[in-house]
């Protein structure tokens, strides 16, 4: 059901272009989102609402909503409980991520300290569409509470009923959140950028979307807004390495998991000589007609592909030259395989770890670097709300020790002033110790 290449047959062009994800045209999305962020920057939200309006069809007033309590949402205990339980766990994992005041006296007299200070306000964008996510408000909205950020603003499309789903509701209540922008697309993005007449203007923009949301985060954020990204997050994707101990069924599974996601999703599955492909192949086929979004996965499978490697060690150099969103390893010894991992967002180990986990309760972050980002970005954390501000303080003993040094480094770069400012507090101490 997937193509199929031979890792051993491929030049170092095709594997290159393997690794290249969907091709998306940036530059023409940029030309796209630079008008509506314009406009959203003037008119507010009048300028939401009409764009709301052209590309949803819709528009609600007000476009900016207060979160009620949790008790006060109106949805089943069964379904509280299953959030609160990944509440949970992601609140415990993040938590263990909080920074601490790092204090160094570099020599005597001089200290130096790094000091964390939260992000006074964020944004974190929820994509919409196709389905709800829930799931991406508590990835999202837990490490800016445990941060401790005092505004906390959700932007996510309303559903086709034209309101916010009650369990992004719920989820955004469990995560203190200020308020629900209810749009989505680059018109969200420019009023988290900008603020509106009635939405918050953020000082950071997290949390995945389409082409036309990471084009509108990557041009704000060199823009005059002055207001800062995550990272840039495109299309779900999923990697698979597995050998003859792989459960076909299981594997399936996983990769359909990332393909139902969308038709711009892309799965990968890496297998030795002696996995059993061919049945892979049909559990696919089984699994994919059972899903409701068929559709979707179909087309994302269209786009993927096997490559069969000798061994693990070609495995694995394909999965860190690929740098995955998601990884899954399916093999014998598959923890002493992680230890070999180098790019990747979040690594799966083992039979019995779905993806799955990782993307709802198991208490990792699901809001990751796609398209081959994973080799220079980490995925979202506690960190990525952070600021980290550096602080020095000197005893007069301890100008006196390091001064002189500073005054030769300034005179090195004819920067006259900076060796005053050392030289002038030196013939001070001097003279007051005579």
């Amino acid at each position: 059901m997937l193509k199929t290449y031979q890792y051993s047959q491929l030049s170092s062009d095709e594997l290159t272009k393997l690794c290249n994800r969907v091709a998306v045209d940036l530059d023409q999305a940029f030309e796209t989102v630079r008008p509506i962020i314009k406009d959203v920057a003037i008119r507010g939200d009048k300028a939401v609402s009409e764009y709301n309006m052209k590309f949803d069809g819709r528009s609600n007033d007000p476009l900016y909503i207060p979160v009620r309590q949790p008790d006060d949402i109106p949805i089943n205990e069964q379904t509280k409980s299953a959030f609160n339980i990944a509440y949970q766990n992601i609140f415990e994992f993040h938590k263990a991520q909080l920074p601490h005041l790092l204090e160094v006296e570099t020599m005597p007299g001089v200290v130096c300290r790094r000091v964390p200070v939260p992000i006074q306000s964020v944004g974190l964008y929820v994509p919409g569409g196709t389905a709800v996510l829930p799931s991406s408000v508590l990835m999202l909205g837990v490490p800016a509470q445990l941060a401790g950020c005092k505004t906390i603003v959700i932007a996510t499309p309303p559903g086709k009923d034209g309101s916010v789903a009650l369990e992004v509701e719920y989820a955004a209540a469990l995560c203190g959140v200020s308020g629900i922008l209810q749009a989505g697309g680059a018109q969200a993005i420019a009023a988290l950028a900008y603020g509106t007449e009635t939405v918050p203007k953020t000082l950071k923009i997290l949390g995945p979307g389409n082409q036309f949301v990471t084009a509108a985060k990557m041009h704000l954020q060199n823009s005059n807004a002055r207001v800062a990204i995550d990272m840039p997050a495109g299309p779900s994707e999923v990697l698979v390495i597995a050998d003859e101990s792989a459960n076909p069924a299981f594997i399936a599974a996983d990769l359909l998991s990332q393909a139902e996601h969308g038709n711009d999703s892309q799965v990968v599955l890496v297998a030795t000589k002696s996995t059993n492909i061919e049945a892979i192949n049909k559990e696919l086929e089984k699994q994919l007609n059972a899903l409701p979004r068929a559709e979707y996965a179909k087309k994302a499978l269209d786009g993927s592909y096997t490559v069969v490697v000798s061994d693990l060690e070609e495995a694995m150099a394909f999965s860190n030259e690929y740098a995955p969103e998601h990884l899954i390893i399916q093999t014998k010894d598959a923890s002493e395989l992680a230890q070999k991992v180098v790019n990747a967002g979040s690594v799966f180990i083992g039979h019995w770890t779905p993806e799955s986990v990782g993307d709802y309760a198991s208490g990792t972050n699901h809001t990751l670097p796609t398209s081959g980002y994973a080799a220079v970005y980490s995925g979202v954390s506690v960190d990525a709300y952070f600021k980290h501000i550096t602080m020095q303080e000197l005893t007069e003993d301890g100008l006196q020790v390091l001064g002189p040094a500073v005054e030769i480094m300034a005179e090195t770069e004819s920067l006259d002033a900076h060796k005053n400012a050392v030289s002038i507090r030196l013939k001070q101490l001097k003279a007051t110790q005579s």
